[in-house]
């Protein structure tokens, strides 16, 4: 049973949802227009000019119980366990019923709880609890406390190809938003990535809230795993020091299993997949933890087992839009670490940032190289700013599709030689499949042995 339901009403950006006191809002638009005018809050600027922006739509909750779990989400942990978060308004213990039918809970587990504040904003009681082991490919029904009557359900990941995946960039909380989650929503898809950019609150703490109530439909019943964006950094000079607070309180990953040291990068093995988590926006040089960290963790696939390797970052290292051009996050960071991605023969990057599609050949150092990745941005989720709908002309050797609308990406692996990538445009609110490509592992073709 639902203890409550959700009303989406749009406003306008400037705006904050109606529960936030006119005080709050003021402060809000102050210190959204002070942060960027000291160039420091949202990551690099940039000169070119974005469609006009659309309105943000927040979910309001009618009836809401202050222990009821809200902005439910899930995060795999390990092969085999499953972090479950969602925040109340009260302290309640961060417990969660869990079983494999509905209403019968047969196991239990207890997890911890955390806050954050922003300002004159309070997050409430986050809670993060790690549940399992888990068998593959199984629903399982869960509850989140102990007195709440809402029961959610959630699919485990297979533990064997064939595995499908969610690409989505650049999400936000439009109604472009709500029609890729529809899509995606009906992909039958069974862990969603997310290369940074999610709920584009931007300093004004609410619309975290309101983003976490938008995706709880699928987040609660799938994975998702996501890096951090530019749109993450939510830094205000002078006023509040600290980087990715929201997000790392609110979006937490799994990256102490990968011997990371922060929840900015990590990895994971879904089936026979290795998954890589980078950031953008921390530090990538080659005496950087994430430099390192990176290293060690290429140096440890066992292609055996995990035949594919897929990374996912934030500001793309190929892009021939207008948008985002000549940004360190890109260049700097392409420098740094391509050469690490190559030697690993690191199959597909998965980028957002860029406000369109765009799929490019295998390429390495600026040419196409048979060994090098398959660079895909996919930045087109449906975020309030708008397309980027600009191209470099004429299109560069190494593009090979582009197109500045919105829509989501399917990366089905089918065994462990050969995965399917297909882009999906939301046109005329439904799916239009419109660019695909089949692709195969690297490591399945002797003449790109993985260097050592």
């Amino acid at each position: 049973m639902q203890e409550e339901r959700t009303k989406p009403i749009a406003i306008l950006r400037d705006g904050i949802c109606q529960s936030v006191t006119m005080a709050a809002r003021e402060l809000g638009l102050f210190l959204v227009s002070m942060g960027l005018a000291l160039n420091g809050c949202l990551g690099s600027l940039n000169t070119y000019n974005r469609p006009p922006s659309r309105p943000t739509i927040v979910n309001h909750l009618e009836n809401l119980k202050s222990a009821s779990p809200q902005r439910v989400h899930l995060s795999v942990v390990g092969e085999d366990k499953m972090r479950i978060s969602w925040i109340t308004e009260t302290s309640t213990p961060a417990t969660v019923q869990y079983g494999t039918s509905p209403g019968n809970y047969e196991f239990s587990a207890d997890g911890t709880t955390s806050s954050y504040s922003y300002l004159i904003y309070d997050s409430g009681d986050i809670h993060d609890t790690v549940i399992g082991p888990l068998k593959p490919n199984s629903v399982y029904y869960y509850r989140c406390g102990i007195d709440s009557t809402r029961e959610f359900s959630f699919k485990t990941p297979p533990a064997q190809f064939p595995v499908k995946f969610a690409v989505v960039g650049d999400l936000g909380q439009t109604g472009w938003t709500q029609s890729t989650l529809q899509h995606i929503a009906e992909s039958n898809y069974d862990m969603l990535l997310l290369p940074g950019d999610l709920s584009y609150a931007d300093l004004i703490q609410p619309l975290w809230d309101s983003f976490g109530r938008l995706v709880e439909p699928l987040a609660s019943q799938r994975p998702w795993m996501v890096t951090q964006g530019n749109h993450e950094i939510e830094k205000i000079p002078l006023i509040h020091s600290e980087r990715f607070t929201a997000y790392n309180a609110r979006w937490r990953m799994p990256f102490e299993q990968s011997g990371s040291g922060s929840n900015l990068f990590y990895s994971f093995n879904v089936a026979g997949v290795h998954v890589i988590m980078l950031g953008s926006y921390t530090d990538f040089d080659p005496n950087s933890a994430q430099f390192k960290w990176l290293e060690a963790d290429l140096g440890k696939i066992d292609r055996n087992k995990t035949p594919w390797t897929v990374v996912l970052i934030h500001a793309p290292w190929y892009n021939s839009n207008t948008a985002h051009q000549g940004e360190k996050e890109s260049i700097d960071m392409k420098a740094s670490m391509e050469g690490l991605l190559y030697g690993a023969r690191v199959d597909v990057v998965f980028a957002g940032h860029v406000h369109a599609y765009e799929r490019f050949t295998r390429v390495y150092n600026g040419q196409t190289d048979n060994c090098g990745p398959v660079h895909i941005t996919i930045g087109d989720g449906g975020n309030h700013e708008g397309l980027a709908s600009e191209y470099e002309d004429p299109m560069p050797d190494i593009s090979i599709f582009r197109e500045p609308s919105f829509g989501h990406g399917q990366f089905e692996v089918v065994n462990a030689t050969h995965a399917l990538w297909t882009w999906h445009r939301n046109d005329d609110d439904s799916a239009v499949p419109s660019d695909s490509v089949w692709l195969r592992s690297l490591s399945s073709d002797t003449a790109f042995k993985v260097k050592t």
